[in-house]
């Protein structure tokens, strides 16, 4: 199929290979492309193949995209350097800021580099969340300073860009400070509004280096009382207008309990796309189906932008494997994951 622009969902699948369900699914209009678990993934070998089916289906192509954070969110593993946590690098930074800006660094082009290598062109990273008493954050997050977080990300941001890839940061405007997890329940952030202004820092300060933005599934009734990927005051007023972001406006996983105040799966997309996103996560694939079935038109994403998150390699993995730097990066993050 040639000539089909892409659509405003990244949606899930099941299975290790494209079967004719998945297939179908991904040649909707509707699709832009797709986000891969572990329920997706065996060993490097099978990951390029999943990948060079799917680039194949459509043209433009579709975007495939991952979470590969490390630590406990790592999708990839087998195969992949074991990256240790984000927490690791601000833990590092309270008596070697260099070593820990190094390690940002490494942590970030290795991450981008072996993702690239084997067909995928996005991770949704960097977490610039604050550290903190977030349930679902934790030591995803770099540090619990917005300095330190600012800091360390853009050194991580420096890695992702050096080996061709685009950024997506999240989760707006910071979910760290909340206890409570998107993911399981509706989370609310009852704090006044310059309480939010450390966990808005790292955002204001790296947004023109990232292709994208991922809103987080919290309300902060402060400003309003809708899930900010809900809200056209937080994405047309505070991350468009204020803080000028011109790319791409991301809504996290539509199926998550934390989005569960704007209504069920359609209303969700509905109001996701009328608050301002371009683009929404669904990633079940049974979920997607359902959406796919049932939603009518929607917006359609810039084209330009959407092809700023294509991945583009410096160079394929194996030529990078020839540079005894880019190995000794790799150790350095497995013996920190070890340890």
């Amino acid at each position: 199929m040639t000539g089909q622009p892409l659509g405003p969902l990244i949606i899930g699948i099941d299975g290790l290979a494209l079967d004719a369900r998945s297939e179908a699914a991904l040649r909707h209009p509707l699709v832009g492309g797709v986000i891969l678990f572990s329920r997706n993934y065996a060993d490097p070998a099978q990951l390029s193949a999943l990948c060079e089916q799917i680039r194949a289906l459509r043209s433009p192509r579709l975007l495939i995209t991952v979470d590969q954070e490390g630590g406990r969110v790592q999708r990839f593993r087998e195969g992949f350097t074991r990256l240790p946590p984000l927490a690791t690098l601000g833990r590092w930074y309270q008596t070697r800021p260099d070593r820990a800006r190094d390690l940002a660094y490494r942590h970030g082009r290795v991450m981008a580099a072996e993702v690239l290598g084997h067909g995928v062109d996005l991770s949704w990273a960097p977490v610039l969340d604050l550290g903190g008493i977030s349930t679902v954050i934790g030591d995803r997050a770099m540090a619990e300073s917005a300095e330190a977080v600012a800091d360390l990300a853009s050194y991580y941001l420096a890695g992702m860009r050096d080996a061709g890839m685009a950024a997506c940061a999240k989760h707006f405007p910071g979910h760290g400070s909340v206890e409570a997890d998107s993911h399981l329940e509706v989370v609310t952030d009852s704090r006044p509004l310059e309480s939010l202004a450390d966990d808005l820092e790292p955002f204001a300060r790296l947004l023109d280096q990232c292709q994208a933005v991922m809103m987080a599934h919290v309300c902060y009734p402060a400003r309003d009382p809708q899930p900010a990927g809900f809200s056209p005051c937080w994405i047309g007023e505070i991350l468009r207008s204020q803080l000028g972001f011109s790319g791409l406006v991301v809504s996290d996983d539509l199926d998550m309990a934390g989005a569960a105040p704007a209504g069920d799966l359609n209303q969700r997309l509905a109001m996701a796309f009328d608050a301002g996103c371009d683009i929404a996560l669904v990633c079940k694939a049974e979920s997607a189906e359902t959406v796919l079935e049932q939603a009518g038109g929607l917006p359609m994403p810039d084209a330009d932008a959407m092809a700023h998150l294509y991945g583009r390699p410096i160079a394929t993995l194996d030529e990078q494997l020839l540079v005894p730097e880019f190995r000794a990066w790799r150790d350095t993050l497995n013996a920190l994951s070890d340890s």
